[in-house]
């Protein structure tokens, strides 16, 4: 395994350069979920200069490329590509070129990650499996996975990696977990009915916008009253709106906001829970409510064995006590988590933040330290290729 490393130490430096310029482009012109089509398309061009067989327009704008052993196990890697609509303000000379969109996630280096792995497999022969890598859209709205899915992208993989960039560890260092890796997430809508009137005579009136103050109260206070500790749940509210002049009784408010829970039992009992604490604060007061529960993803739960491979694998690139095992799930959501449902996987967490750290994921400040994608590429390499010949094995 170490000769291995040594192979792909040297190949990964050797293409770092280019692959850094690359991202850096890919930065500056960052796209929306389901609109990655020059990502895409640079990301296919790449791909076929490097001998992979490459498929486009899978899932409306993935990338799928594959090579080895047409007859020999799958292994597949998973890397998303798309941007956020958030205003860029980190001052780089790279920037976003475009006015509203930026690569808060590190989404740009996810697929730089891919296409180095594609490269340095494509060098050199090492293995008689299969290995797949795909290049996912629009996990920002957590429908690329599912776009995918139904174009059978995972047909013959036996095993998947995934990785995202981690802000709260620094350049040299990974998170890994076994079990729960992320949380469950929904997109909850609440309408608060009640009836208008003027502001100087509130008793007159069924006041939507008090009772929707209830409900986001009460709602909290349940949580800490009626549910496990032990099991997490957090609802939070992005957005309000409702009413029409300061001196006029809002009728109607609509809560727009979102759920998050990690234990999967719990969350599918969370709709009907919801419903019954709103309903019934609404009606306390006079009003009536309409509730939408629409659930986004799954946690992402990894298998303990291709952690365990991961882990492995890093340890011929850092040191061990680099090598971060995460106490909690985070209680953020991806679609990884849609893949997860056809075959065992695994996501580790890239440590991402320079000397002067890095701002969180989705922020317009965010600017990851661009030696990470070294350690990504290298470390997923060798897994890809120890993974083959652990499956070829059984």
């Amino acid at each position: 395994m170490k000769d291995l490393g040594k192979k792909i130490d040297v190949l990964t430096k050797d293409i770092l350069p280019d692959l850094i310029q690359l991202r850096r482009h890919l930065h500056a012109h960052p796209e929306l979920s389901g609109q990655e089509y020059q990502t895409a398309a640079l990301v296919a061009g790449e791909l076929r200069k490097s001998g992979w067989d490459v498929k486009e327009a899978v899932g409306k704008t993935g990338v799928v490329a594959e090579m080895g052993n047409k007859s020999g196990p799958v292994v597949g890697l998973r890397v998303d590509m798309d941007a956020l609509p958030i205003e860029e303000r980190t001052g780089l000379e790279y920037s976003s070129s475009i006015q509203g969109l930026m690569h808060a996630c590190g989404h740009d280096l996810h697929t730089c990650i891919g296409l180095g792995v594609a490269k340095v497999l494509a060098k050199n022969k090492f293995t008689n499996s299969r290995i797949r890598i795909i290049f996912q859209p629009a996990e920002e709205i957590a429908q690329g996975a599912n776009w995918m899915r139904a174009e059978k992208v995972l047909e013959g993989v036996q095993a998947l990696f995934g990785v995202h960039v981690y802000p709260d560890l620094s350049v040299g260092k990974i998170g890994i977990r076994t079990g729960t890796f992320t949380a469950a997430a929904a997109e909850l809508e609440i309408e608060i009915i009640g009836d208008g009137g003027h502001g100087a005579r509130p008793h007159e009136g069924i006041d939507s916008i008090w009772i929707s103050a209830k409900v986001i109260s009460g709602l909290q206070e349940a949580i800490s009253r009626r549910l496990d500790a032990l099991k997490p749940v957090v609802i939070s509210f992005g957005k309000i709106s409702g009413g029409s002049a300061f001196n006029v009784i809002a009728e109607r408010v609509k809560l727009l906001g979102t759920v998050r829970c990690l234990d999967n039992n719990l969350y599918e009992k969370l709709p009907q829970w919801i419903e019954k604490i709103v309903q019934n604060i609404a009606s306390t007061y006079g009003g009536k409510a309409n509730i939408k529960f629409k659930s986004i993803a799954p946690p992402v739960y990894n298998d303990p064995e291709l952690t365990s491979l991961l882990s492995t694998c890093a340890k011929n690139f850092m040191d061990e006590e680099n090598i971060v095992y995460l106490e909690n799930p985070s209680l953020g959501a991806e679609d990884f988590a849609f893949f997860l449902q056809d075959v065992s996987g695994t996501m580790f967490r890239l440590g991402v933040a320079g000397n002067k750290g890095c701002a969180p994921l989705h922020s317009g400040n965010f600017s990851l330290d661009e030696r990470s994608l070294e350690l990504g590429i290298k470390i997923l390499s060798q897994t890809l290729v120890m993974a083959s010949k652990t499956l070829q094995n059984i």
